[in-house]
């Protein structure tokens, strides 16, 4: 009787986990210079979703100007670069996308 019952709070636990996640919003925001390749775009370990030449993605484990440049690298140049709420530098900038 108790192993049911610990299934179903497991299975309510996992099932409420993507919903906090989807709910937090994305941690990195970037616009680029060119559209996007592609409306999922994997940089620096990172998935990013994007929509024309507007960015978004999760946390990563690298350095937010590093996080820019994996960007850069794999799309085109980075115009704007926010990361929980806080817009990389100019210098930050020239070194996404130097």
């Amino acid at each position: 009787m108790l192993r049911p019952l610990i299934s179903a709070l497991f299975l309510a636990t996992l099932a409420a986990a993507p919903v906090a996640a989807r709910d937090s919003g994305p941690y990195y925001r970037a616009e680029l210079a060119q559209p996007a390749p592609a409306s999922q775009v994997i940089a620096g370990g990172v998935l990013w979703m994007c929509e024309g030449t507007q960015c978004f993605a999760g946390k990563g484990t690298s350095r937010p100007v590093v996080i820019c440049k994996r960007l850069a690298e794999g799309t085109s140049a980075v115009v704007s670069f926010s990361y929980g709420g806080e817009a990389l530098s100019a210098d930050g900038l020239v070194r996404c996308n130097g």
